[in-house]
């Protein structure tokens, strides 16, 4: 499968920041984001959140993005079955595993898929790079004990590894504020927002996402 636009391929001198919105829940988001060049857009199929998505209403929005945007599918812990299943109706591009799935659990499907590991500090981070290590990249997100993502809270970015080969997704608390400090201070290939450029919770905010991409641009080389 072809990833759009390389999304995840490593930064260098010669190559910028790519991003991705996340949460999105309407048609109006969807097209917005994408009039703006934003790399992938994310669906949360995970009920409990508020910014779940139907899966068929995910389909008929992706049915009318553009060819140049790539499109994640965010489960946690849902069954192998569930995925299958949503991932063909949407025809997602890549699988987002947001919970306590294991490395075989996320090797089972055929899409290429990335990892998200929530970071707290008392676990050894490189070592579960490594247990993933066939994730298409690694999503660092904050740690919440009731929330498996999406808590609008950054977390301290000392913490993550000097050295990470792998392709990286930030996420966790970024908004068009911090942004440009967060990308010197980590150097990740993809930052991931979506509390940051919100009106409400599953609701963007045209204005806040302009800003957002305008920030990050300022890095291109």
């Amino acid at each position: 499968m072809i990833i759009c636009l390389n999304f995840f391929c490593g930064v260098t001198s010669l190559e910028r920041v790519r991003i991705k919105f996340c949460g999105i829940t309407n048609l109006q988001d969807a097209l917005d984001a994408d009039c703006l060049g934003v790399d992938a857009l994310g669906f949360v199929f995970y009920k409990p959140s508020p910014r779940y998505i139907a899966p068929l209403v995910a389909a008929q929005i992706i049915e009318k993005l553009s060819p140049f945007v790539s499109t994640v599918g965010l489960f946690v812990n849902a069954t192998s079955q569930e995925v299958s299943e949503i991932s063909e109706l949407t025809k997602i591009d890549l699988l987002q595993y947001h919970g306590d799935e294991s490395p075989e659990y996320c090797e089972s499907s055929s899409r290429p898929w990335i990892k998200a590991l929530r970071v707290r500090g008392d676990e050894d981070l490189t070592r579960e790079i490594l247990r993933f290590r066939n994730a298409k990249a690694i999503l660092f997100d904050s740690y919440d004990v009731e929330k498996p993502g999406g808590t609008g809270n950054s977390f301290d970015w000392s913490l993550l590894p000097d050295q990470v080969t792998c392709s990286t997704i930030l996420a966790g608390g970024l908004n068009s504020e911090n942004i440009v400090d967060a990308i010197r201070r980590v150097g990740p290939s993809c930052v991931d927002v979506s509390g940051g450029i919100e009106a409400t919770k599953g609701i963007k905010d045209r204005e806040k996402m302009k800003d957002f991409v305008a920030e990050v641009n300022k890095l291109d080389i």
